[in-house]
């Protein structure tokens, strides 16, 4: 069982205090990524009434110009710009090229600016922005949605209904700048946990990494044999919907995989050591110790039907949003 150890239940959260939102105000978001996860967001935050003015950053042309085609947002700004004046600003880019960007965003924005990033790793990032004097700025989250499409064309609206949004980190940022990234989670129908960021990483690195990393084995493996043509002739649902994660984007999963290559790894051993018991299983023609691991496996639906508690709260404490 995978234990998150800092998980906190939504509108919950660990060294809480008061904080406030203020009501009914303007709020001007700046989007650096009009992707799958940065077009899904501009969608629902303007649905739900929470933005009343989207600016898009990409650099990326052809994206930027079909994200205002979509309306995904108001109008195209160079960062620069685009993070000047603004309330908050969302980073929806690969996690190398936030790395990048990070450091000069908390540059340049002003005081009261809010700031997150939507990657899947974040360890590498707190840490190399964690003695910026606009740290208390930044959130580091991580909304559990997608799907293995990109680009501006394939945002959907209410992706994250429904998930988890990790924040970490918390009580290194300002209390106010929490409270925006909460509201907005909550806007879109999100859960929220809370943890640190190593324990991200490595929580991450189980439930989504590895099932990347397992459908790029998977295809590679297919895809090398000889007679691959009969093989993809005969491929159905099963096969599809095993492997349809190896149509993420490279750009997107090398990254991902650099920064986070030692819970990777790990979660790999784990994955592989598995595969080994049913190899063996079927080579010796240990019939019975099979049927009882795939009996054992079967054991996921009742948890991810959320009828086996499989996520440990150390804490809860309720948090109210005072508005004005």
């Amino acid at each position: 069982m995978l234990k998150m150890k800092g998980y906190v239940t939504k509108r919950s959260r660990r060294n809480s205090g008061p904080f406030f939102i203020k009501k009914n105000s303007k709020m001007r978001i700046t989007i650096v990524g009009l992707g799958l996860i940065g077009g899904s967001m501009a969608k629902d935050l303007r649905k739900s009434g929470f933005a009343t003015e989207l600016i898009g950053v990409d650099t990326n042309e052809a994206h930027a110009a079909k994200a205002l085609e979509l309306g995904l947002v108001d109008r195209i700004s160079s960062l620069e710009e685009g993070v000047s004046q603004t309330d908050l600003v969302l980073i929806a880019i690969p996690v190398d090229k936030t790395l990048a960007v990070l450091p000069e965003i908390l540059d340049r924005i002003e005081s009261g600016t809010t700031v997150a990033d939507m990657g899947s790793t974040k360890k590498a990032l707190v840490d190399s922005v964690a003695s910026h004097k606009r740290r208390k700025n930044y959130v580091a989250a991580h909304p559990m949605s997608g799907t293995e499409n990109s680009g501006p064309a394939a945002a959907l609206e209410d992706l994250f209904r429904g998930k988890i949004a990790i924040v970490c980190d918390q009580e290194n940022s300002g209390p106010q700048h929490i409270a925006l990234i909460e509201k907005m989670f909550q806007n879109l129908g999100m859960d929220i946990a809370y943890m640190t960021s190593d324990e991200q990483d490595h929580s991450t690195a189980f439930v989504s990494h590895l099932p990347h990393a397992a459908a790029f084995a998977l295809a590679n493996a297919v895809q090398a044999k000889e007679d691959r043509s009969i093989i993809f002739d005969l491929a159905s649902g099963g096969f599809r919907s095993t492997v349809r994660l190896a149509k993420s984007a490279g750009s997107m999963w090398h990254p991902i995989f650099q920064q986070n290559r030692r819970y990777v790894v790990e979660a790999l051993n784990v994955y592989i050591k598995h595969l080994k018991e049913f190899r063996d299983c079927m080579k010796e023609e240990d019939d019975e110790r099979m049927w009882e691991l795939i009996e054992n496996a079967n054991r996921i639906r009742n948890i991810l039907a959320g009828e086996t508690p499989h996520l440990v709260k150390n804490e809860e404490t309720i948090t109210k949003l005072y508005t004005r």
